[in-house]
């Protein structure tokens, strides 16, 4: 079996489910590129933040709409990928002997289905959701992209989906906007660690300060990226993808790690 590729989504704001754009065009072209097509998907979604690790494991996991502020179109909008118990009780087995949780009540978050709803946008591939431990540190987030890793060898795709800059609060709207120093230079230094496979930058990235602050007042858009580069293997091959900081301080650089 081929190994399937791992990818990183910059999701930026949940309309994009609804949005023709240069985004959502890549993460389409990005699935149906994608030959043979997963058995499954194994998501790590910045808006599943717990205390402890969790992985969905219900048969029919529930479309969430975790945001406001938006249209009824797109809260009413549903994402119907099965769930998979089987691919979830495998992920509680690699993980071992971090206890893992099997859910039964999350679901599909805006992370995932806001992607999906154009990568594979007839929702006919079982998806799960793992969950970021808010107590976990970045060496254990990669540690445990290095055990799900063996996954790419069963026929699932793991994704990642964030942002490599994420601050809400400082965004200006206007599309031609340019984007702040800081957010410029945290996005540059970020892309070249993952160009240049070293991963000990990124995970070290949260220490570096005011700058990262800035980037991240909160880290949970950050934190997908660590297990993303954790399934990272010695011969894949890196493509970076929309790569730019829109709205001054939003990445959207999407990124796939494949043969």
């Amino acid at each position: 079996m081929a190994r399937m590729p791992v990818i990183f989504f910059g999701h930026g704001s949940p309309g994009n489910a609804l949005e023709d754009n240069e985004f959502t065009r890549c993460w389409a072209k990005l699935g149906a590129g994608m030959h043979p097509a997963p058995k499954a998907i194994l998501s790590v979604s910045a808006h599943w933040c717990t205390r402890g690790t969790a992985v969905t494991a219900m048969d029919k996991p529930k479309t969430i709409h975790d945001f406001g502020g938006f249209s009824r179109e797109l809260n009413t909008l549903q994402y119907p990928a099965d769930g998979s118990p089987e691919l979830a009780q495998r992920v509680v087995s690699l993980l071992s002997p971090r206890p893992i949780g099997l859910d039964k009540s999350w679901g599909l978050d805006h992370g995932t289905w806001s992607v999906l709803v154009h990568a594979f946008p007839e929702a006919g591939i079982p998806v799960i959701q793992l969950s970021m431990d808010v107590s976990m540190s970045a060496e254990d987030r990669y540690a445990m992209g290095r055990k799900l890793a063996a996954l790419r060898d069963e026929g699932v795709l793991i994704i990642g989906t964030g942002n490599i800059v994420h601050n809400l609060g400082t965004m200006d709207w206007n599309p031609r906007s340019t984007p702040y120093p800081w957010a410029q230079d945290f996005h540059n230094y970020i892309g070249a660690a993952i160009r240049n496979n070293e991963p000990a930058k990124i995970i070290g990235a949260e220490g570096l300060g005011r700058i990262a602050g800035m980037c991240h007042p909160s880290p949970d858009h950050f934190w997908p990226l660590l297990y993303v580069m954790g399934t990272r293997q010695a011969d894949d091959k890196v493509t970076l993808y929309t790569d730019k900081v829109m709205h001054k301080s939003l990445s959207m650089t999407s990124l796939m790690f494949h043969s």
